[in-house]
């Protein structure tokens, strides 16, 4: 097949993931801003407001990174892994199957359109952390480097989830009991240099999910200590 039809192919899969998201903003991208608003209320102005600055950051600065990848990694899993099992569910998986494409450009088609959603979400809810602090960026190309791949890492993750899932209760299943846990086990509301007790089971390095989100602060407060104010 002529490159500009395998072009025509794959920006219509992406088309239709994208159409797919966007029809049900109300279910799709609302959501994690209210619930990224609420975590600034309660976490960043309730609880944050009783912390004293650490090395010269507040509570709430230290908690946007990790709240905006957090948002980045759910929804381009769970975009990919709800389209793809809904394509093999309703049994049109089987015309993109016959149809003389490659396989790796449906792969691709998926995983670029989870990745669309992970990064638009993200976006809003970047607009949405605007108000409560002032961002600054480091490194643009870095802060997009990491969000991007990290997009794709999970989009692909969710296609593998959704490959081998046979019911919809398996497509919920890793995240709510993987991912979840894993993500606020990786830092977002806290250091890890508070988990020392735990260092014998689970290295400072090895925490999950923790890599992803520590590029986009800053290198002072990364590795802020929560244990203590500081002096």
């Amino acid at each position: 097949m002529h490159l500009g039809l395998y072009r025509i192919a794959f920006t219509t899969i992406l088309k239709k993931e994208m159409r797919r998201f966007l029809r049900i903003w109300v279910q799709t991208v609302l959501p994690p801003m209210i619930t990224t608003a609420l975590y600034f209320v309660i976490f960043g102005k309730m609880i944050g407001s009783q912390l004293a600055p650490i090395s010269g950051f507040s509570y709430m600065d230290y908690i946007v990174p990790g709240l905006i990848m957090m948002t980045v990694i759910s929804n381009s899993y769970a975009n990919v892994v709800s389209s793809f099992y809904g394509s093999k569910f309703q049994r049109y998986v089987e015309e993109l199957l016959i149809a003389p494409i490659p396989l790796s450009l449906i792969l691709l088609g998926f995983v670029a359109g989870g990745v669309a959603r992970g990064l638009i979400v993200g976006a809003m809810v970047t607009v949405v952390a605007t108000f409560f602090v002032d961002l600054h960026l480091h490194n643009l190309w870095v802060t997009l480097s990491v969000l991007f791949l990290t997009a794709v890492l999970f989009a692909l993750g969710g296609f593998i989830n959704a490959v081998y899932a046979k019911s919809f209760d398996d497509i919920s299943i890793i995240p709510t009991f993987v991912l979840t846990p894993l993500t606020y086990l990786g830092g977002i509301f806290y250091s890890v240099k508070c988990c020392r007790h735990l260092a014998g089971y689970l290295p400072g390095q090895s925490y999950p999910l923790h890599d992803q989100h520590l590029p986009l602060r800053h290198d002072r407060c990364s590795d802020i200590d929560l244990t203590r104010p500081t002096q």
